[in-house]
């Protein structure tokens, strides 16, 4: 089974996140970044199904050269081989454009029997990427999946919600997004660190994927941050001695602030 996994390259959510002041985009380079928690979960399982079976893991990530790190890190977890898409004209690019570049990415990587993704980004959070790459590829999709098995040319989920859970089935290939829940995470041995070292990284351009720059990037955004400003500094707290009226004074508190 071919397996292809899209991740992306996160800002840290423990370092001081911000926007570039000259384009309102989000600032990937002067901060600290990682691969998205999110995305571990899609490469874990990617890597059970590979473990289960005969198969191999392509990870795919869109980015920066900081970007690198990502694919860096899934490699050192097992993942096969990597494919980093580096271009300039990228930045700024929002989901519909992100959509067609792994889109392309993945043709070229071959006809992949499932596509696995994170459930949403933790810097985007919008959960809408999966879709729109499934419609671009014309696969299936699968989303918010809790649980996963592949059987021969059967694919089946467990998508859980508040009230009841779901199970939904399909055919691949296919592609299948996961949530937090489905399963832990392996931490990179120090075997993989090494054996990470020798696995093959490939970086491809806008143009090796036949994508004309005019098609992304933030002129092409369909969604764009007006301004931005930094969040105020907290404040000292304000404490209600209860002599009796505390609820009372609580209830105005919360209604001043409009909270009520």
């Amino acid at each position: 089974m071919n397996i292809v996994v899209c991740v992306k390259y996160v800002p840290d959510a423990q370092s001081d996140r911000t926007f570039n002041e000259s384009d309102n985009t989000t600032d990937r380079v002067g901060v600290d970044g990682l691969l998205s928690e999110l995305d571990e979960y899609a490469v874990e399982e990617a890597l059970k199904l590979a473990e289960a079976g005969e198969g191999e893991v392509t990870v795919l990530t869109v980015g920066p050269d900081q970007a690198a790190d990502a694919v860096k890190k899934a490699l050192q977890m097992g993942a096969d081989k990597g494919v980093h898409v580096n271009d300039k004209a990228i930045h700024g690019s929002d989901a519909v454009a992100t959509s067609l570049v792994l889109a392309e990415a993945i043709k070229k990587i071959g006809a992949p029997d499932l596509v696995l993704t994170g459930m949403a980004s933790t810097d985007g959070t919008m959960s809408v990427v999966p879709a729109m790459l499934a419609e671009r590829l014309g696969l299936p999709q699968i989303t918010f999946a809790s649980e996963l098995t592949v059987e021969g040319t059967a694919v089946k989920i467990r998508r859980d919600g508040d009230a009841a859970s779901e199970t939904i089935e399909g055919t691949l290939p296919a592609l299948v997004s996961v949530t937090d829940q489905i399963n832990e995470p392996r931490y990179p041995s120090f075997k993989g660190i090494m054996a990470a070292k020798k696995k093959p990284v490939e970086t491809w351009s806008l143009g090796d994927l036949g994508v004309d720059a005019s098609q992304v990037g933030l002129d092409a955004a369909w969604t764009k941050v007006e301004s931005f400003q930094q969040r105020p500094p907290r404040q000292q707290g304000q404490i209600v001695t209860d002599e009796g009226d505390g609820g009372t004074k609580l209830a105005e508190f919360l209604a001043a602030q409009k909270f009520i």
